[in-house]
């Protein structure tokens, strides 16, 4: 598999994740974005033994942006970021169905269970339940003759809770085109692995040289998205 870099320096990677490969080590045993990332500082720079740090993660059917630390200094900088909130990220996803409004909030609290590897929305005052906010904005909606009405929306993660888009936009009635967990339509096609859900953009500020770095990657190729104008 070829990496697809978009930005590198001696502290960062910025690369594209594509669907299905994992963001570490599963059980699968796949490969996973560290270790392409290691073989290709090693086969590029004859490293024998390269960093790499996993500053965030991205559901293993999700594609788009991720940046990596190369350096433990670098990672700890940008690790306190994603815990300040200083780290921004929006997606783009393709959902089936149509939001009421073209611009919306979506406040939850979600419960994770392990061990079926789902979230669920339920009441604030559930044991361990926690927090999820997302903004929304409608891009374009289709109709389509298999799937009926589709929708392209951005979304601006304010959280980071375990599938939490996914989670939120099913209870919303919005359910992600393609995901197998939480739309029922695909849940009972059982055929799809792979979900309309892009990470499409990151902003943080640079470990070392204390700059703010913006990068885009829109999935125009990418199916269902390349069904749509406005992507």
């Amino acid at each position: 598999m070829e990496l697809e870099i978009l930005y590198e320096d001696t502290h960062i990677i910025v690369a594209k994740k594509p669907p299905k490969v994992p963001s570490q080590k599963d059980k699968t045993g796949d490969k996973d974005m560290l270790t392409l990332l290691k073989e290709y500082l090693i086969k590029q720079y004859n490293f024998r033994n390269p960093y790499i740090g996993l500053i965030h993660r991205l559901d293993r059917p999700v594609g788009g942006l991720m940046v990596f630390a190369k350096t433990k200094y670098a990672n700890t900088r940008l690790s306190e970021e994603i815990r300040s909130k200083r780290f921004k990220k929006y997606y783009y996803t393709v959902v089936c169905g149509k939001p009421s409004q073209d611009k919306g909030e979506l406040r939850d609290y979600l419960k994770k269970n392990g061990r079926n590897n789902i979230s669920k929305v339920v009441a604030k005052n559930v044991k361990d339940a926690k927090e999820a906010i997302l903004e929304y904005e409608l891009i374009e909606t289709i109709e389509t003759e298999e799937y009926g009405t589709l929708s392209l929306m951005k979304i601006n993660l304010k959280t980071g809770r375990h599938h939490q888009i996914r989670v939120q936009l099913s209870n919303a009635a919005m359910p992600i085109w393609g995901d197998n967990k939480y739309n029922e339509t695909f849940m009972k096609m059982k055929k799809w692995t792979q979900i309309a859900l892009w990470a499409g953009f990151i902003s943080f500020i640079h470990p070392k040289e204390n700059k703010i770095c913006k990068y885009e990657l829109k999935p125009s190729k990418e199916y269902p998205f390349n069904m749509f104008n406005n992507i």
